[in-house]
């Protein structure tokens, strides 16, 4: 297993999607945010059914880095409570591993 976390986060708009990312990025808390446009999301708020369009953000960052990351989004997502789920990365290519932990480490 590696030190490496994908952070899932659904976002209301390609704008904010594209403004998270960014401050993700340029806060050395994720080294590379993937911004995946028009999902669906089916959901219960508040005691109604919601059927929305949503953009979906992939950050890839570091355990140690994952606070810092999830305080951040917290901070700057527009919705009272944002969807940020941490899913731990098994494997993957060594080159791109290393890149990615030294981006977020050296901030």
């Amino acid at each position: 297993m590696t030190e490496i976390l994908t952070v899932l986060c659904t976002c209301p708009d390609t704008a904010t999607a594209k403004a998270l990312a960014a401050g993700l990025v340029e806060h050395g808390l994720a080294a590379c945010v993937n911004i995946l446009p028009e999902i669906r999301s089916i959901y219960r708020w508040r005691d109604e059914i919601h059927d929305d369009c949503e953009v979906l953000l992939l950050a890839k960052t570091s355990r140690l880095a994952y606070g810092n990351l999830e305080s951040w989004l917290l901070e700057h997502h527009p919705y009272d409570v944002p969807e940020v789920l941490a899913l731990p990365v098994q494997a993957g290519a060594a080159d791109y591993l290393d890149w990615l932990l030294s981006e977020v480490e050296k901030r």
